[in-house]
């Protein structure tokens, strides 16, 4: 994959991750929400579910598989980040769901990791 000099490895990964997403039948509702909290990548909609979709990649797996990256600390964010997107919109009663797009750049490959991980217990609706 060749990335465009006027934009970072981030925003080129999660461009490809939206573009296939797109392609698996998901519709984008938002990329690079932010919060005070934290930020989502993608939210994305898969049929009836909400999606907070993480993308994660790397150059080279010397350092691990890209999903391997949605640490725990990672995790506890982004489920506080989906809670307050979630509250804000009132969508509480909707499915939501958490998936992990890790993208090998050396290959241009990227996998779907669908219900990656749960709602991290500290939070509820």
């Amino acid at each position: 994959m060749r990335l465009n000099n006027n934009k970072s490895i981030g925003e080129s990964a999660e461009d490809l991750a939206a573009r296939f997403l797109r392609k698996l039948g998901y519709s984008i509702i938002a990329k690079n929400f932010r919060t005070k909290i934290g930020e989502l990548d993608i939210i994305a909609k898969d049929k009836h579910t909400i999606c907070f979709v993480e993308v994660k990649c790397r150059s080279n797996l010397s350092c691990g598989l890209p999903q391997e990256a949605v640490t725990d600390f990672k995790r506890h964010n982004i489920s506080r980040t989906a809670l307050f997107y979630l509250k804000k919109n009132k969508l509480l009663d909707v499915d939501a769901r958490f998936d992990v797009v890790g993208i090998n750049l050396d290959e241009g490959k990227c996998e779907l990791f669908k219900n990656a991980f749960e709602l991290d217990s500290r939070y509820s609706y």
